[in-house]
C-alpha cells in the first residue's frame, strides 16, 4: 500500500467508530464501594466521575487499588469495608482526565493514550460524556485495520 493509501486509511477512522457510547459514570459524592461495586458488576476498568453532569475525573481499577487498606494490617472486616463506604471517589479519582471527541481522528486518540500513558479517554460532545474509548478499544481498532490491510494486501498478489 502506498503512503497516500495508508495516510487516507489512518484519517478516515474517527473515536466514534471505537469508543463505548453512553459508558458508567458516577456523581462525584458516591462512595468508594458504590464504584467497586460498579467496576465488579459491570466488569469496567474505568469510571469517569461527574459533578452536575460534567466531567471532573476518572476512577480507575487500579486508583482503588492503590487506596484500599492493606490486608496485611490487621483490620476487621467491617472497618476495612467502612472506608470504601465513608470514602467518595473525589478523594480517589484523577481529576481533570485527558479528554477527546467523538470526530477526532482514532491516531490523534492512540497518540494521547500513548504519551500520556492512559488507559482511556473519556469522549466529551457539548461538555457531556458521551462515551470512553479505552486501550481495549484500541486494540480492536488495530485488528480491523490489520484485517483491512492484509486483505489489499493480498488482493495485490
Amino acid at each position: 500500500m502506498s503512503e497516500s493509501g495508508t495516510a487516507r486509511l489512518r484519517s478516515q477512522y474517527r473515536v466514534r467508530d471505537y469508543m463505548t457510547t453512553e459508558p458508567e459514570t458516577l456523581e462525584i459524592n458516591h462512595s468508594l464501594l458504590d464504584a467497586v461495586l460498579l467496576l465488579r458488576r459491570a466488569n469496567l476498568r474505568h469510571i469517569p466521575i461527574l459533578e452536575n453532569g460534567k466531567l471532573v475525573g476518572v476512577l480507575t481499577d487500579r486508583d482503588v487499588g492503590r487506596f484500599a487498606p492493606t490486608m496485611l494490617l490487621p483490620l476487621a472486616p467491617q472497618d476495612y469495608n467502612r472506608v470504601f463506604e465513608n470514602t467518595s471517589v473525589e478523594k480517589v479519582m484523577t481529576r481533570n482526565p485527558v479528554s477527546t471527541i467523538p470526530d477526532a481522528p482514532l491516531a490523534e486518540a492512540v497518540e494521547m493514550l500513548y504519551k500520556n500513558r492512559l488507559g482511556c479517554l473519556p469522549v466529551l460532545e457539548n461538555d457531556g460524556v458521551v462515551g470512553i474509548i479505552t486501550k481495549a478499544d484500541m486494540l480492536r481498532a488495530l485488528h480491523d485495520l490489520i484485517a483491512v490491510l492484509g486483505s489489499q494486501l493480498e488482493s495485490k498478489a
